[in-house]
């Protein structure tokens, strides 16, 4: 890794990528990354199928898998025309996720970049499955690029509530923060469920204390990462807002012309599967720039 690198983790990155739009600027930004912070880099992409498709059309198949290999080929090309060295990895199955997340475990991968699906109907963003499943079970930390989105490191907000993910949050903000000289917000949010009055007033005074504890317990998280970061010599600022978390956090972002949102991601539900949390998930959807999702250590 060279001292110009402006991300921390960044010594074996894995591209997760699929032939479409959407891919376009993790693909972009993966290399550019590979590059400037001389990072090992795979990039790899899985042909969802199952047994009876297999088996009931074997040259669709077939086509799919030339088509696949063709995009990592040109992604290789990209990446060698950049001066970086681009490994690539095809795998077949159903849940593509897992076959990311189990390539990343065995390359001891630090950092995953993927892509976001795009719109569904008008108004609704969505994210694709894999790319959410693949947050939730990831290794290490996912780099979620919109396909027109440039990573950028001179204005990063960072989400905090205090848990230990949203710590490792912190940590990786306050690290890319030092690194590139960049202005830091720190935003923690007292939901908008907690914050309202009802209409019922022995519920209305217990709604307002539990309002003022949270937003107490917000302020007091907010202060602590700003704190931190300016101890390590970053120009931070902390704000606590009310509403919706992950629109207030978007709020914030726009506001503060960030290149780069930082958040924490989800921890374990039910008995064996992950998901990512619900703030989190909705960020993404929302973002314009690349979403950092880092993982607890």
């Amino acid at each position: 890794m060279t001292d110009i690198c402006p991300i921390v983790n960044t010594e074996r990155l894995l591209l997760a990528t699929e032939s479409s739009e959407f891919s376009e600027g993790a693909i972009r930004e993966a290399i550019r990354i590979a590059k400037q912070c001389g990072s090992k880099l795979t990039a790899i992409s899985v042909i969802e199928t199952n047994p009876e498709f297999e088996s009931t059309a074997p040259q669709v198949l077939e086509k799919m898998e030339k088509e696949v290999r063709s995009h990592l080929n040109n992604v290789q090309e990209r990446a060698k025309q950049e001066g970086v060295a681009c490994e690539i990895a095809v795998h077949e199955g159903e849940d593509s996720y897992k076959y990311i997340v189990d390539e990343a475990a065995a390359q001891k991968s630090t950092m995953i970049i993927m892509g976001r699906r795009g719109r569904k109907g008008f108004r609704r963003l969505v994210m694709g499955s894999t790319t959410s499943w693949t947050i939730g079970h990831a290794p290490c930390s996912v780099l979620v690029v919109p396909r027109n989105a440039q990573v950028g490191f001179k204005s990063i907000v960072v989400a905090t509530d205090g848990s230990p993910h949203s710590a490792a949050a912190a940590s990786e903000a306050v690290g890319i923060a030092k690194r590139n000289n960049a202005k830091l917000t720190v935003i923690a949010v007292v939901p908008a469920d907690i914050a309202m009055p009802t209409d019922i007033d022995f519920a209305t005074i217990q709604r307002e204390k539990l309002a003022d504890q949270e937003m107490q317990i917000a302020e007091r998280n907010a202060r602590t990462v700003k704190e931190a970061a300016q101890k390590a010599g970053v120009d931070a600022q902390a704000f606590v807002m009310s509403g919706k978390p992950a629109d207030a956090i978007m709020e914030i972002a726009k506001d503060k012309a960030a290149d780069l949102v930082v958040v924490g991601s989800h921890g374990r539900t039910g008995l064996d599967r992950l998901l990512m949390g619900s703030v989190a998930e909705r960020v993404i959807v929302l973002s314009s720039c690349a979403v950092l999702v880092a993982k607890k250590k």
